[in-house]
């Protein structure tokens, strides 16, 4: 999971302070969540998947494919 962020970040050619201003939080504690110090809370993980347009199962490669499901009706 931990590979998969950061090559999410770099593959839009963001930065660390870049994610950490979108989820209100310090680079450090941004780059804690990259290096695995530090485990990504589940709101975090639901706004970088949103954010990024994929699943918070390809996040946590559980899953190969990055498309995002179709958001369900309720």
């Amino acid at each position: 999971m931990y590979q998969r962020i950061r090559d999410l970040r770099e593959d839009k050619d963001l930065y660390q302070k870049d994610l950490a201003s979108l989820l209100k939080c310090t680079q450090v504690c941004y780059s804690n969540y990259e290096t695995g110090k530090r485990d990504v809370p589940t709101e975090v993980l639901i706004k970088l998947a949103a954010f990024y347009q994929t699943s918070t199962d390809y996040i946590l490669g559980l899953t190969d494919v990055a498309t995002a499901y179709p958001r369900s009706k309720r």
